[in-house]
């Protein structure tokens, strides 16, 4: 059996609609971020109130995705490399990765209420099996054995193979 090394990817998209209590968190901290930091993007001038409009305006606020995901680090290393948010087929809600990455959707230094963010995160390496009755079924181990212990991900929104490792 030839088996694919691969890498799932999960985002969630945070805004202010979000109701869990980390969110929420990450939400407010982001935002606050965000006015602070795009005015060494914006101009004078001519001051742009959304990222899209700023973005359009000056390319180097793209450098603003990484300037404000600094604000979310603290709160993703409280997670210890587990999103619980993501349910095996067995109910176990866990979501192993080893890195992340945020982007903003799109927010306004005028309204709080439009600010939005995407956090992806990455899982590690995994052996891939393939899809069964509509689950990822994978395992965390990596190595070229005869026995595997597996996790089954159901196929579900926001998930999904982000890397392919052919063997």
């Amino acid at each position: 059996m030839k088996i694919s090394k691969i890498r799932l990817a999960y985002r969630v998209i945070i805004d202010s609609s979000s109701t869990i209590i980390w969110d929420k968190y990450v939400f407010e901290d982001t935002f606050k971020e965000y006015k602070m930091q795009s005015q060494q993007f914006n101009s004078a001038e001519n001051p742009k109130n959304t990222f899209r409009e700023l973005l359009s305006e000056n390319e180097k606020a793209a450098q603003l995705h990484f300037l404000v995901g600094i604000a979310a680090d603290g709160y993703v290393q409280q997670l210890k490399g587990n999103f619980h948010r993501v349910p095996d087929v067995l109910g176990n809600q866990y979501f192993p990765f080893v890195n992340y990455q945020l982007d903003i959707v799109n927010t306004d230094v005028t309204d709080h209420s439009k600010h939005k963010i995407g956090i992806t995160f990455y899982s590690p390496l995994l052996s891939y099996f393939g899809i069964i009755e509509g689950n990822y079924v994978v395992s965390k181990n990596t190595e070229n054995i005869n026995e595997y212990e597996t996790i089954m991900f159901p196929v579900q929104p926001h998930l999904s193979i982000c890397y392919i490792q052919k063997e």
